[in-house]
């Protein structure tokens, strides 16, 4: 069976797109490349083999999953090396939601809040 689905990348639509943008560099490690004068202005963030898409909202106000359905994460990134990222992040003053721990579902994962409300969780399956 060939693999059609290779990867993917989160959208991130944000109130302030320039603000996000030097969190996600300065805190997180990404490098971020501009699209503003694009049809549909827009921001990638690199780091590693992730990419994040940050995109406008016009005004509007980010609300996390959690807020408009009482629970979830906003965006999960697989990663082998939790303890060390968990760390640089802490380095970073970034907020952490949830220390690295394995959850009931058999992930090792850590969870932080970005810039905007979003939490995202750091992790992998276990076992």
């Amino acid at each position: 069976m060939k693999n059609l689905l290779l990867e993917s990348h989160c959208v991130f639509p944000t109130l302030d797109i320039i603000k996000t943008a030097i969190f996600y560099e300065q805190k997180m490690g990404f490098k971020a490349v501009q699209y503003l004068d694009a049809n549909e202005p827009h921001i990638c963030l690199y780091r590693d083999t992730t990419e994040i898409i940050l995109t406008k909202t016009n005004g509007q106000k980010v609300i996390p999953n959690r807020d408009l359905y009482g629970y979830g994460y906003d965006a999960y990134f697989i990663t082998k090396n939790q303890e060390e990222l968990q760390e640089e992040f802490i380095n970073s003053n970034i907020k952490i939601i949830r220390t690295l721990e394995n959850t009931d579902y058999n992930n090792k994962e850590f969870v932080i809040e970005d810039i905007d409300g979003r939490w995202i969780g750091f992790g992998i399956k276990v076992g």
